[in-house]
């Protein structure tokens, strides 16, 4: 580490002596050099004369508003990386600053981990521990002599993916009803999809072993730290081939409108870089098949693509519904199934509310259907429940970390159904 961080000069900012002192000692035990003031008016001319390849910068100063001043430091130095810390911010100060050009944010009391792993990431260093921090299964090579007898082929490399630059969102929870938001990070390669806090400190992997509930939605849980409604995301993450991003949230990953489509622009707002590493997809052997009360199953079978078919059943005024979604690339998801919004029906509202659910549920972010209507909308598509449930198993079936070849076929299943069938999968390919 302290060869990486050789001459390399960060700023530090606060008006607290205090934390001041804490992170410089941190910082130079690391190897970097660090200069730091209390004083906001000194930074523009100290940035002009020491140069550094970061500034850590307080929000919360007597002389100066930081978020003024990252301003001006962007204006005049719109290469340095500025990170933004705080003892009174929350998501939407997060999502500020990051707009106006911030790097990152960290909530105080800054711990050492997550202020490390922040420094690395601004300042273009690689970590062991970051791409490892949560203890995720990264188990790469799954070629396997059952793919050949299957006749689908061996498992094909494919390039890791980022992106390009870092991008924020805010909107509500659908089940907390907190108002959040979103910061999404580039990741070098093999760090996976992370999530994690204004902290920093704790990150969880989108991963199977980390799925703390499939209630209504889908929650990733560690150390003290969950996330929850996380499958629209990672199914945007899933069809655009993203590998590697660190996630920033509050709670929960904001509803937006119920559909996927905000996180696509995002996503291509942002852009996409192509990384030299590879990663290899999981390829399914033979059949898979998890069976549930009511009729409902869902079934994985070997094919040489990914695709899902979701039929659906309700009564009136839904009906039958019947969907079949073949997965080629990110414009096809964008156009057939990211459009397709979450749904509830009003006699299951009350229900919800009781516990402790659907508290951010509001007219313009899902779909609500009485006994004889759609309430509030006009649908998108005929069949837009049926690609929702496409939507719903495209994120869960990211949670084994990489893209996956095979064909399913799922009827009237719900979250807890998907992460049982990633259980049998994972145990039979041994992952």
């Amino acid at each position: 580490m302290e060869e990486l961080a050789a001459n390399k000069t960060i700023l530090v900012v606060d008006d607290e002596d205090d934390v001041r002192e804490s992170v410089r000692e941190v910082l130079r035990d690391e190897g970097y050099r660090v200069i730091d003031t209390g004083d906001g008016t000194q930074v523009l001319e100290m940035i002009r004369q020491e140069r550094p390849e970061l500034v850590l910068l307080d929000i919360w100063m007597p002389q100066v508003d930081g978020i003024g001043l990252l301003k001006e430091i962007k204006s005049q130095e719109p290469d340095l990386n500025v990170v933004m810390v705080s003892g009174h911010g929350n998501i939407h100060t997060a999502v500020t600053a990051t707009k106006f050009g911030a790097f990152d944010f960290l909530e105080k009391p800054v711990s050492l981990d997550g202020l490390l792993l922040t420094v690395q990431r601004a300042l273009g260093e690689s970590s062991n521990a970051a791409a490892q921090q949560g203890g995720a299964k990264k188990k790469r090579a799954v070629a396997k002599s059952s793919d050949a007898a299957a006749g689908v082929g061996a498992p094909s490399s494919i390039k890791q993916k980022t992106l390009k630059k870092s991008v924020v969102l805010s909107g509500q929870g659908l089940h907390s009803g907190v108002k959040t938001g979103l910061i999404l990070h580039p990741l070098p390669p093999d760090s996976g999809i992370r999530f994690t806090g204004l902290s920093g400190e704790v990150t969880v992997p989108a991963h199977l072993d980390y799925v703390g509930s499939t209630g209504y939605a889908t929650s990733l849980r560690t150390q003290g730290f969950a996330v929850g409604t996380v499958e629209h995301l990672l199914a945007v993450l899933h069809s655009y081939g993203i590998t590697n991003l660190l996630i920033k949230v509050q709670g929960e990953v904001p509803i937006l409108d119920g559909s996927a489509l905000e996180f696509c622009q995002a996503i291509e707002e942002a852009g996409i870089e192509q990384e030299d590493q590879e990663i290899s997809e999981i390829v399914i052997d033979r059949s898979y098949r998890v069976d549930a009360k009511g009729g409902e199953s869902i079934s994985i079978e070997p094919a040489d693509a990914f695709s899902v078919h979701y039929e659906l059943r309700y009564p009136a005024p839904v009906g039958e519904q019947d969907y079949l979604y073949r997965h080629s690339g990110a414009d096809s998801f964008r156009d057939e199934i990211a459009p397709a919004r979450t749904f509830g029906f009003l006699k299951d509202i009350a229900k919800l509310q009781t516990m402790g659910l659907a508290n951010g549920g509001r007219l313009s972010n899902f779909i609500l259907i009485d006994d004889e209507k759609i309430v509030n909308t006009e649908l998108r598509f005929a069949d837009e429940f049926a690609r929702h449930k496409i939507l719903d198993i495209l994120g869960d079936f990211y949670l084994l970390g990489r893209p996956l070849r095979g064909a399913i076929h799922a009827r009237m299943t719900g979250h807890s159904d998907n992460i049982a069938l990633l259980r049998k999968i994972r145990e039979g390919l041994k992952l």
